[in-house]
């Protein structure tokens, strides 16, 4: 895994060593710039030398010289491309570069060989010769790619922080990018924290026309659900079967390495099946597996992944976290961070990968079976919250919320005063905005009073709202699993898992985000993942040969901290000056009305907290509106 950065335009060798410098955990084995001023062309590279340790440097160039890339990634299906390039005439120098495998798959095949790819990746090609840059992001954004565009320059890097270490880069932070943040708890491509910046988003790529100097944008693939139509009965256990052999292929697939290689197991349904698969494959007592625990018993799950690494055969490791250890790491996340993430599980994942780090380069995890399979608790809600929208007349509903926020505020994980409070605030409002409400640091109304002004939903929700409205299957499971899959899980879930790890030089790969998997189940209809209250019904049932029932049918506890108690006891403090955009006493108002007892801001102060270290930080700290 490694960072790139990049620019045409004004600039120098400096910059582009100032924004390599500026990521240099991504990449602590390597550094290349390659720089071309006559043509006002720079190319950065930090690697983390995962493949082919020795033939794997770049900048890395065809050896006509005419085709040269910058890559953060791995191509899980490189050898069979190189392979099938083989027998087209390509003529490969390294050994088993994957790197190399894109050059001459994009000489060979053009922009669409992104189509042929299976893994993660953020590339920039420089094609001497068509004068252009072409660059593209994976299918769901796995791997970071921000950039810039203004007269005079163009400027990617994998990390904000990058991109701002080149000089002429001096973005005020974006007044829209503040209110979706609070809006959703993430910032949802292609918008940044700042003005001016952009995210290219999954599944899209980019070209630069250096003669012209102008920029295309555009998707080259899309997450849709097309489920299967009347199904046969006898369905299920086919399903179950191939399920079970995409997912053990997948596996095997991000097996390979040339440095040592671990699972997170947290003793969860898509941690454990990873592990199991991974530990069929390597044989007994050769996988190693990583865990993490925390005093407070309803936050600790390292119980569970003990058990699951005793029934698949594994090389445990659990390292026990006191709150204190936590705590003080928070300080050191909030410095590093590019971005705001409004995901407190930031903190366990972090001491999570450092732990890893010492042992392992690469880690495989579950992320995306919550997705994929309908594994959060909203999607149990969705009946019983259809049933109430249309069957509880306003008023009462507006009575019901009354009384409900008189419920004792409980710091518990998941507690049920939570989840009450949280679904009825979800309720307030359409269909279609219930998932970004129910998550959101802040609702629709408490927008509108932090921020001062009325709220626009349809402006500030419009990424929720194109989702849900882009889904072909009316179903509302189907509507949900969309907004997770191509929101939540690209701004939140892997943005954090990539920082996290990268803040350790940890390379992390999700076997559920697979190609083939996803292409799989996304014909799969919404009845075989959720039934019955049961969530992720089919991957359950495809799991029971590999995994014990007392693993797969617990109930789900989550990845999470906690952050609701350090706020109340005063453990996490805020620091005092203005977010922009915030009205002056918003936070202190809901930092008092949290440690009272009277509310649950959590989730706000958390974002609070995340927003104003990096404002503190910014050398931009000034708003665009």
């Amino acid at each position: 895994m490694c960072g790139i950065a990049g620019f045409v335009g004004e600039g120098s060798r400096d910059d582009i060593v100032l924004m390599n410098a500026a990521q240099a955990w991504r990449g602590p084995d390597a550094e290349g710039v390659w720089s071309d001023p006559a043509k006002g062309i720079y190319l950065g590279h930090v690697r983390l030398s995962i493949i082919d340790l020795a033939g794997g440097s770049q900048p890395m160039w065809t050896s006509e010289g005419d085709i040269g890339i910058v890559f953060n990634g791995e191509i899980y299906n490189h050898a069979d491309l190189r392979d099938e390039l083989r027998t087209l005439g390509a003529r490969f120098v390294s050994d088993h570069s994957d790197t190399e495998v894109l050059l001459h798959a994009y000489k060979m095949w053009g922009d669409r060989f992104v189509d042929r790819l299976n893994g993660m990746w953020a590339f920039v090609i420089y094609d001497r010769l068509r004068r252009r840059l072409f660059a593209s992001r994976d299918r769901f954004g796995k791997k970071p790619f921000y950039y810039t565009h203004r007269q005079g320059l163009f400027a990617f890097a994998s990390e904000l922080g990058a991109l701002r270490a080149h000089r002429s880069i001096n973005c005020p932070i974006s007044g829209i990018a503040i209110r979706k943040f609070f809006a959703y708890g993430y910032i949802p491509a292609p918008h940044s924290i700042l003005q001016g910046v952009q995210k290219l988003p999954g599944g899209h790529c980019l070209e630069h026309d250096l003669a012209t100097g102008s920029l295309r944008v555009w998707k080259y693939w899309d997450f849709e659900i097309e489920p299967i139509e009347d199904p046969p009965t006898d369905a299920e256990q086919g399903w179950c079967e191939e399920l079970r052999m995409l997912l053990a292929q997948s596996v095997k697939r991000r097996l390979i390495s040339d440095v040592p290689i671990g699972v997170f197991l947290s003793g969860g349904v898509d941690s454990s099946a990873v592990a199991a698969l991974a530990a069929r494959e390597l044989g007994p007592n050769v996988l190693h597996t990583f865990s993490i625990g925390f005093e407070e018993p309803t936050f600790d799950e390292s119980s569970y992944a003990r058990r699951a690494a005793a029934f698949v055969g594994s090389v445990h490791e659990t390292r026990m976290f006191s709150i204190d250890t936590a705590r003080q790491v928070a300080s050191t996340v909030l410095n590093r961070l590019d971005e705001p993430i409004g995901d407190s599980s930031l903190l366990p994942t972090y001491l999570l990968c450092g732990f890893a780090r010492e042992h392992v380069t690469v880690a495989l995890g579950g992320d995306g079976g919550d997705e994929l399979f309908a594994g959060y608790d909203p999607f149990r809600a969705l009946r019983w919250a259809d049933l109430y929208q249309k069957m509880i007349p306003r008023p009462m509903h507006r009575a019901i919320s009354l009384l409900s926020a008189r419920l004792p505020v409980s710091h518990r994980n998941m507690s049920l005063d939570f989840k009450l409070k949280r679904t009825l605030r979800g309720l307030d409002h359409q269909p279609k905005l219930w998932c970004p409400v129910w998550m959101a640091p802040l609702g629709p109304t408490d927008l509108a009073e932090c921020f001062g002004e009325r709220v626009d939903l349809e402006d500030i929700y419009s990424e929720a709202i194109e989702q849900w409205e882009a889904c072909r299957s009316g179903a509302l499971v189907d509507r949900m699993l969309q907004f997770y899959t191509k929101l939540y899980l690209q701004d939140d879930i892997l943005t954090k898992v990539d920082r996290a790890s990268m803040m350790h030089s940890l390379e992390v790969r999700a076997p559920f985000l697979d190609i083939d998997v996803v292409d799989f189940v996304r014909r799969i209809p919404w009845r075989f993942k959720l039934r019955g209250g049961q969530t992720k019904y089919l991957l359950k049932k495809a799991l029971e040969p590999l995994l014990p029932k007392d693993i797969l049918y617990r109930s789900k506890k989550g990845f999470g901290v906690p952050i609701g108690s350090w706020f109340k006891s005063g453990a996490l403090a805020i620091p005092e000056h203005r977010i922009p955009g915030l009205v002056p006493h918003c936070v202190t108002e809901r930092l008092g009305s949290h440690r009272n007892g009277r509310s649950d801001e959590r989730a706000f102060l958390w974002g609070a907290l995340t927003m104003a270290s990096f404002v503190d930080k910014s050398p931009a700290a000034r708003l665009h509106v």
